[in-house]
């Protein structure tokens, strides 16, 4: 009897090795590689790791779980076989013997959590994205190591549920939940309806796909952080249902929706209300999201501890063993809020480490001196806002900020690291620093790290392409520790024209802390190292990504030609320098049209791909580039700061949305007009047209992208231009 019961413990065992999904993960990266492979799943004391280990031709790698051994497989993949696995590529041809193992390698980490995902990057990323692009994303994370990840997806059809229960029609539902691109800013309680009305057929799409988000993330051992009930109702839920609700106020020339009152005796009715609809669609989880009052919300009237008690006690009533997610950011979490909160019950997800972080940092212009009052917590790195594209980082303090906090007296409830970026599918390095983070044990310096990402990210390192990243790092990635400057430097090309143009967005905070031409250096050190690696993807990526950057310095540096041409009132230099600008601004175009990541034409074919008629897909594709340009109506665009706060150097938009604003004012300009001509332009009526268009844009490369950066070179390196820059 008991051979009989070993036997069949071995045999579950083995089977369930046998169905592991990083098998599957090793199949879609490389076809027909899985059995290349041995994959053991081990049992550890508490601690997550990977081993890399050579048993004949093949490679072992195990781990405690799924999602460690599927860290351990990208670790080999990289730091062996020369392959790194990034969104520009999520694919790669394995040789026939793969490189061994020679001396068993382990990693452990004391990060409980990994954790992806800001609610932003469901709309500035993820909004129009199918089963196909979630399903590489899935993997990209488990790759990474990453155990826990929001999962916002088919959230608006809970909603939509919920109220319909409460009694609210299909059109007052349809006036509260936002459309596709813009569902961030409504579950974080910022807005209503913009976007909308969603369509029947979005609910039940949505529905679908985040079923099978979630039965992968479980496969894999990845924790969902579903949204919880924080308190929000629509605005008009006083009158409709006649509860005491706050009124949190605007944001950005947008009505907040209501929040209704803890203390209200229906609170905890109708949270168990979308507890339920929520656990009918997708289950249970053991991480809810919750964050009233984001970004400026009015708690005026409000008990902030009972608020924190009605949210956590509502949470907990319907998941026994749950945990409750914040965002620390700007005034949240708010102290007397989470006060009460048992710890263990909470993670606070320090948002912006890397440059204003609340863990108790002294330092920090948001400094908590208490930090996060003994609650758990998680370094982050925000690095991208609004999903703009651009080179940026904070290399060495990244790394050197994390130790800190590690070895700090906060240190013990650090529980792991976090991507917390607004938007992704960009500036792949530094996402890829955040994530090894982890795995090493001590501090390390990153032109130490560099040399290893080289090699992994293009095949072998040259001494060209290690100058060309010791520049890069030095400079545009070597932004100030100090710094809060909200991502990257952004491009003036996106930027409205105006005789004082510095950045596109609002509330950039940037600074010139680098030389530009050290950014064309490393684009022409690039380009020489092209012939060797032809047809390399991660390359080409990098290559058109940084002399993409390139262009942009060169740009803002025309610029200046213009703005003292114009003081000087020298009209034919005034004229050669805006002529120069605009062809430096269409040569950009040219170039991003090589890659498809870089087109307008993918975002706004993704959006249309999701549509069935064809108003729907109309419906989406204004969504789609809405979000990008104006963001919202005219009074949010304009006088609440959000146009262009998702500005994309991307191509199609840069040659027939940014052109036609710098031509319109240049060409007034050129009049030398006693005042700044763009007081009497009308921006958002140049603007919107573009966004009620639905004219077709490629979403496949066009022309070859060494080609088109040779071409481009010869323009940047232009010697006549020299003394009017200097």
């Amino acid at each position: 009897m008991k051979r009989l019961h070993l036997f069949c413990l071995l045999l579950c065992i083995a089977l369930t090795a046998g169905a592991s999904p990083v098998k599957g993960l090793i199949e879609r990266v490389a076809p027909g590689s899985s059995g290349k492979f041995i994959i053991e799943q081990k049992p550890s004391s508490g601690i997550d790791f990977f081993e890399l280990d050579q048993k004949g031709e093949k490679i072992v790698i195990r781990g405690n779980n799924p999602v460690s051994i599927a860290a351990g497989l990208n670790w080999y993949l990289k730091y062996y076989a020369g392959i790194h696995l990034s969104w520009n590529k999520m694919t790669a041809e394995l040789p026939g013997v793969l490189p061994p193992v020679t001396r068993k390698e382990r990693h452990e980490t004391a990060s409980v959590y990994r954790y992806d995902l800001n609610y932003c990057t469901f709309s500035y990323t993820m909004a129009f994205w199918d089963w196909a692009r979630w399903e590489q994303e899935l993997d990209w994370m488990a790759l990474h190591g990453i155990n826990l990840s929001l999962a916002l997806v088919g959230t608006d059809a809970v909603w939509r549920n919920m109220l319909s229960k409460l009694g609210y029609s299909k059109e007052e539902v349809n006036e509260f939940v936002a459309g596709p691109a813009f569902q961030a800013w409504w579950l974080m309680n910022n807005l209503e309806g913009w976007g909308g009305p969603n369509t029947d057929s979005w609910y039940e799409d949505r529905i679908a796909l985040q079923k099978r988000i979630l039965k992968r993330m479980r496969e894999y051992g990845i924790h969902p952080v579903l949204p919880g009930y924080s308190g929000m109702l629509p605005h008009n839920a006083k009158e409709k249902l006649g509860v005491n609700v706050s009124d949190p106020g605007t944001w950005c020339g947008y009505n907040r929706p209501a929040f209704l009152q803890p203390t209200d005796t229906r609170f905890g009715e109708i949270a168990a209300l979308y507890y339920e609809e929520m656990n009918r669609l997708y289950g249970k989880a053991d991480f809810y999201s919750m964050d009233p009052f984001h970004e400026g919300g009015k708690v005026a009237g409000v008990n902030l501890d009972a608020a924190g008690q009605a949210i956590w006690q509502a949470m907990k009533k319907n998941s026994r063993n749950s945990v409750w997610v914040v965002q620390a950011w700007g005034a949240n979490p708010r102290a007397q809020m989470i006060k009460n909160v048992p710890r263990g019950d909470m993670l606070v997800l320090d948002l912006y480490s890397e440059s204003r972080p609340q863990w108790g940092e002294p330092e920090s212009s948001w400094y908590r001196e208490n930090g996060f009052d003994g609650h758990q917590w998680l370094y982050c790195m925000l690095l991208n806002y609004g999903g703009n594209v651009g080179l940026h980082g904070k290399m060495q303090h990244v790394i050197d900020a994390y130790y800190k906090a590690s070895r700090s007296s906060f240190g013990n409830t650090l529980k792991g690291v976090g991507m917390t970026m607004e938007g992704s599918e960009n500036n792949p390095v530094m996402y890829e620093l955040l994530c090894e983070l982890p795995w090493r044990p001590s501090t390390f310096s990153k032109d130490e790290w560099l040399e290893g990402y080289i090699a992994a990210r293009y095949g072998k390192c040259t001494p060209r392409l290690r100058e060309a990243w010791v520049l890069l790092g030095n400079s545009i990635y070597n932004c100030p520790p100090r710094s809060t400057q909200q991502g990257t430097h952004e491009s003036i090309f996106c930027a409205r024209p105006s005789l004082k143009a510095y950045q596109a967005s609002s509330w950039s905070e940037m600074s010139d802390y680098y030389r530009p031409q050290d950014i064309i250096r490393a684009a022409g050190l690039f380009l020489e190292e092209a012939g060797q690696f032809k047809g390399n993807d991660n390359f080409e990526y990098d290559l058109v990504d940084i002399t993409r950057q390139a262009v942009a310095e060169k740009g803002r540096l025309i610029y200046k030609v213009i703005q003292a041409s114009y003081e000087a009132g020298d009209k034919p230099l005034l004229r050669q320098a805006s002529d120069r600008f605009l062809e430096l601004l269409l040569l950009q175009d040219r170039l991003l049209a090589t890659r498809p990541e870089f087109k307008v034409g993918r975002w706004i074919e993704q959006a249309r791909n999701l549509g069935h008629t064809p108003a729907e897909k109309d419906w989406l594709e204004w969504n789609a580039r809405v979000q990008i340009t104006t963001w919202g109506n005219r009074t949010a665009s304009d006088r609440g700061g959000l146009r262009d706060y998702a500005h994309k150097e991307w191509n199609g938009l840069l040659k027939d949305f940014y052109y036609l604003r710098w031509k319109t004012w240049l060409d007034r300009l050129n009049d030398l007009p006693d005042r700044d001509p763009a007081s009497s332009i009308d921006y958002y009526s140049l603007e919107e047209p573009w966004t009620l268009r639905h004219d077709t844009y490629s979403s496949t490369k066009e022309g070859d992208c060494v080609e088109t950066a040779k071409a481009v070179q010869r323009q940047l390196l232009s010697p006549e231009e020299t003394t009017h820059i200097n």
